[in-house]
């Protein structure tokens, strides 16, 4: 099969690789019909190379069709179309019963102190071949793909897999107020949902910022105000002045560690990436390889005794906090890999007969998977308009 595979910084290629076969009773094997590239997968694009090896596959974010399971699969059988979550659960041990599946204790990474193993997402989560392929296998099948109707197109389904679940939980940390105020930092796909689900849920002023007109203009026609901090060069003043000078009620991170504004962090993030694996995988997770500028914005922004839900991913130890500055104004900080399959059920029936979230309105590229390298180039360096990459295997 075709599948896009990992080689080196700002280096994947799309190869003839082995297809994956039934290896456990509760497998399952998907073709995929279609795939995102997600920003997470820039991490890997970019920094968190010392935890890959060449030729590993990525992707998270698959869909398609059944094509075989294993004995022990009963939910789906061959000819079912499934989105597949990106977290890996098996919905029985003591934190997937408290729905708790991005810490699945059956598939944690203890070697590296980690949660649930991922799809497609280095050492630290499993080494997981990923879904940016023809052909997926997806271990603890007997829990994890979600069935799906036929008839609508798969840009409807696709973001099941992470992008809807995770703007579904982030907003729900966040704990707007009905009617009251949030700003999301970040317009890339999941603060795109994010704002889309805030205002869904009731909130009644929703504040989008990001230096990029694409995205702000996406943000604008979904009823978000926008910011631009390029133009607004102290955000958090601005909100305030909007804001009967308190801040919104809750703030939404969903940066994470490609936030601009660090020169330190940023040199830290570069000499990482080029590193031999054995010096720069305990670098990567002691050293201050983050960028904290918007998190700064964040808790600036949010008012006293309000809410931050950080949803952006955050890669290593971290510059200092303004903790005194946290506790005076008494936030709560929510945050942490969106639990897949607790939000589906409330989810994907919205999504049969109608559109609220605009989901068709998310993809600017829908790219074959040959050309992936482009998909991955253009959405790195937020250019052609790049917001979501989605490829067609």
């Amino acid at each position: 099969m075709r599948a896009v595979t990992w080689h080196g910084k700002r280096d994947v290629l799309v190869e003839t690789v082995p297809d994956p076969v039934i290896q456990e009773p509760t497998d399952a094997i998907v073709r995929i019909t279609s795939t995102g590239i997600c920003g997470s997968d820039l991490h890997l694009y970019e920094v968190l190379g010392a935890y890959l090896d060449e030729g590993d596959i990525l992707g998270h974010e698959p869909m398609g069709v059944v094509e075989e399971v294993g004995a022990e699969v009963t939910g789906i059988r061959p000819g079912d179309r499934v989105v597949v979550p990106f977290n890996i659960a098996c919905g029985q041990c003591f934190m997937c019963q408290r729905q708790l599946y991005a810490q699945c204790e059956t598939t944690q990474v203890r070697e590296y102190g980690k949660g649930a193993a991922l799809f497609g997402y280095t050492r630290m989560y499993g080494s997981v071949p990923g879904g940016q392929a023809e052909y997926l296998r997806v271990p603890q099948a007997h829990f994890g793909p979600i069935k799906v109707p036929e008839g609508p197109p798969d840009e409807r389904f696709v973001y099941l897999s992470d992008v809807l679940p995770t703007a579904w939980q982030a907003v729900v940390y966040a704990d707007i107020p009905q009617g009251g105020t949030v700003t999301v930092y970040g317009l890339g796909p999941i603060g795109q949902m994010c704002a889309r689900i805030a205002r869904y849920q009731g909130a009644g002023l929703v504040f989008g910022v990001d230096p990029v007109p694409e995205r702000l203009e996406m943000a604008r026609r979904h009823g978000v105000e926008v910011l631009n901090p390029e133009q607004h060069h102290d955000v958090p003043a601005v909100v305030k002045d909007l804001t009967d000078g308190r801040g919104t009620d809750a703030v939404i991170d969903a940066v994470g560690l490609e936030a601009h504004g660090s020169a330190g962090a940023e040199l830290a993030q570069k000499a990482v990436s080029v590193l031999p694996d054995r010096v720069a995988e305990p670098l990567s997770e002691k050293v201050g390889v983050d960028r904290l500028s918007a998190l700064r914005d964040c808790i600036d922004t949010v008012r006293r005794c309000g809410t931050i839900s950080i949803v952006g991913v955050y890669g290593g130890a971290a510059d200092p906090l303004p903790m005194m500055e946290l506790f005076d104004k008494g936030v709560q900080l929510h945050m942490g890999q969106a639990h897949v399959k607790r939000w589906i059920d409330l989810i994907l029936p919205l999504l049969v007969d109608q559109d609220p979230f605009g989901t068709e309105d998310l993809a600017t590229h829908r790219l074959p998977l040959e050309e992936a390298p482009h998909g991955y180039e253009i959405f790195q360096k937020k250019q052609e308009g790049a917001i979501k990459v989605l490829l067609n295997p």
